[in-house]
């Protein structure tokens, strides 16, 4: 790719800060020859040209032969000009092969010593096998994202002494591009280190996220230079997530000379992201003829679950390697297969939560075990399943608590599910808790009839058990409710919302039941009836869900269009959906923001969850 004077002096401008008059003084260039530069009337003097590599930290050779091309150019000296641009090309070949390789690791948020020591453990072993350049995702000293964290000055003094550690502690033979904070004259960067021969080198992340579960504008400042280096000959560009979102940025590292761009990222998942990020970097790749090497981070982080997928495109757009999705891995350059099945959605949503459970559960280090209420229902199966899937049978416990209402298919179907799966169950009634409740309350209800308050009740009565049993036994409560129920406010404060997790909190009923049947096509562990009878709390006579609600395919259209795309309740009716039953559900989900602030976090796994991006006011007089 052939540069210009003109160019190269824009790119002295913005690296220096210098304007002309500035340049010519600093660098004791006549500023006629400036003009010259600047109006593309004439190309670098070869003396120019090694004092503007040098400034720009390019390799001399490079500038002199776009120099000597520009200027046989002007001068219409053809013969010239084509051994020039043969120069060029020749450059471009010359360029050793290198060896690039993908860490896709798994940090914890804030465990700053055992996340240095995966980044010394993977740099040792890559350049054991002569691995020249080893990439790490978007913040992985610190895990992302450490929130206000970084806001204590304790915190980043503790991240400056573990970079210290990094860098004396990597063989010479590699480099390696890893992310952490950076504190510079009173600003704080995202940015990415780059550890080379010793000493280290710093990018500054130039486009900050501030939407959906990021707001790195409240930590960060935004870089505003690009950052190239390179390894046996080879140019490399340096860029962090949101970077590779801007065609611009991407734009202004390549012509630099840049043949691979390095993009480090801690890129959250939600169904259809990993698509949305190939095509994008297809974007970018076709836009400047350069290869992409797309670094993922992969865990659960709270809320969120970053799933891997880290991949290499080359120029042509092609994957050449493709890292596997929710572990941790490196890359070979035997990576790419094929000839893989692609994942199935269900797949793809099971195995993100699944490793949010494991992550929560494992990263926090607090409990030994995790607790369900097995009611017999659908949500509470398919929550045993993701638990035992997570951190194995042996560590869950499930407690049936069966009252009046509890019909035997219901307890039958919990023990089965529990006998098959080898956990350990176990049965309370709560007959006498509800009575005692009852007849305590009696004397203040008097003749007010039996109403939600007494279904609340029992619901109570099981949540204030299991929080119990979780204080003496050390295991994590694990709700079971799902997406739709939290929507409308189908779930009892302090009732069956009680726990410490909830990996269903942002799946749908009706993908609880797609989920549950994938489940069972890895093994049989559901029974059929769970899945096949009508959904039901049975907490009241012959109940079921379609008593108060719409059906759940009904239900969760309406929510797809009112929660996920912001849709109106005008524009929804115009889909084809009845008006008053739009309104009552709009309602129901605007009036119990007040139950979700108070519900346990829990995977995101579609663009618009409920947590930390999703953020309502509790007490609105908004009519959507």
């Amino acid at each position: 790719m052939h540069t210009k004077t003109k160019d190269y002096l824009a790119k002295v401008r913005k690296k220096t800060g210098f304007s002309d008059y500035k340049i010519s003084q600093k660098y004791g260039i006549n500023q006629s020859n400036l003009s010259k530069y600047k109006s593309g009337k004439s190309a670098l003097s070869e003396t120019h040209a090694w004092l503007f590599a040098d400034i720009l930290n390019l390799n001399p050779a490079q500038v002199v032969a776009d120099t000597k091309l520009e200027s046989a150019k002007i001068k219409g000296d053809k013969v010239k000009a084509i051994f020039w641009q043969q120069r060029l090309e020749n450059l471009s070949n010359d360029s050793e092969s290198i060896k690039i390789d993908i860490a896709q690791i798994n940090p914890v948020v804030g465990d700053l010593s055992n996340n240095a020591q995966q980044i010394i453990d993977w740099s040792i072993n890559a350049a054991q096998q002569e691995t020249d350049l080893l990439v790490f995702p978007e913040l992985s000293l610190v895990g992302y994202l450490p929130e206000d964290l970084l806001l204590r000055g304790g915190f980043i003094e503790q991240v400056e002494q573990h970079i210290e550690l990094i860098k004396n502690s990597i063989p010479n033979n590699i480099s390696i591009v890893f992310g952490a904070p950076c504190k510079q004259n009173n600003a704080l960067y995202n940015a990415a280190y780059l550890i080379q021969a010793g000493k280290i080198r710093l990018y500054h992340k130039q486009q900050l996220p501030n939407y959906s579960v990021f707001d790195e504008k409240r930590y960060f400042t935004a870089g505003n230079q690009p950052f190239v280096f390179t390894i046996k000959g080879h140019r490399l560009g340096l860029l962090i997530c949101a970077d590779i979102w801007d065609a611009d940025t991407v734009r202004e590292t390549v012509k630099y000379g840049v043949q691979t761009i390095i993009s480090i990222n801690a890129s959250p998942f939600h169904v259809g992201k990993h698509q949305l990020r190939i095509d994008e970097v297809k974007k970018r790749v076709l836009e400047n003829q350069v290869e992409f090497v797309y670094v993922n981070l992969v865990g659960g982080q709270d809320e969120i679950v970053f799933d891997g997928g880290s991949f290499i495109m080359n120029e042509k757009a092609q994957i050449t390697r493709q890292l596997p999705f929710f572990k941790s891995s490196a890359t070979s350059p035997e990576m790419l297969d094929n000839t893989a099945k692609e994942a199935s959605i269900e797949q793809t949503i099971y195995a993100a939560l699944v490793l949010a459970t494991k992550d929560y559960f494992e990263k926090n280090g607090v409990f030994n075990g995790v607790l369900i209420g097995l009611s017999g229902g659908i949500d509470s199966a398919l929550t045993l399943a993701i638990a035992a899937d997570a951190i194995g049978a042996n560590k869950v416990k499930a407690v049936m608590m069966p009252y009046t209402y509890t019909s035997s298919m219901s307890l039958e179907d919990a023990k089965a599910q529990a006998s098959i799966m080898n956990i350990d169950y176990h049965e309370i009634n709560i007959h006498s808790m509800v009575a005692a409740f009852n007849l305590q309350l009696s004397g203040l209800f008097g003749d007010l009839e039996a109403d939600i308050t007494e279904e609340n009740l029992q619901a109570r009565v099981r949540g204030t058990l299991l929080m119990a049993i979780s204080n003496k036994l050390g295991k994590l409560v694990l709700t079971t409710g799902n997406k739709s129920e939290m929507a409308v406010g189908y779930a009892t404060l302090y009732g069956d919302m009680s726990g410490g997790f909830a990996p269903l909190k942002d799946v749908s009923k009706t993908w609880v039941y797609r989920l549950a049947k994938y489940r069972n096509t890895q093994s049989y562990i559901i029974p059929g009836r769970v899945i096949d009878r009508e959904p039901s709390a049975e907490l009241a006579p012959n109940q079921v869900d379609q008593d108060s609600l719409p059906p759940y395919d009904e239900l969760d259209a309406i929510l797809e269009l009112f929660v996920e795309q912001r849709r109106s309740v005008a524009y929804i009716v115009k889909q084809g959906f009845n008006k008053p039953t739009v309104e009552r559900i709009s309602r129901l989900v605007l009036n119990n923001e007040y139950k979700r602030r108070q519900s346990a976090p829990g995977p995101k796994i579609t663009k618009n969850a409920f947590g930390k991006e999703r953020r309502y006011p509790m007490t609105s007089k908004f009519k959507p």
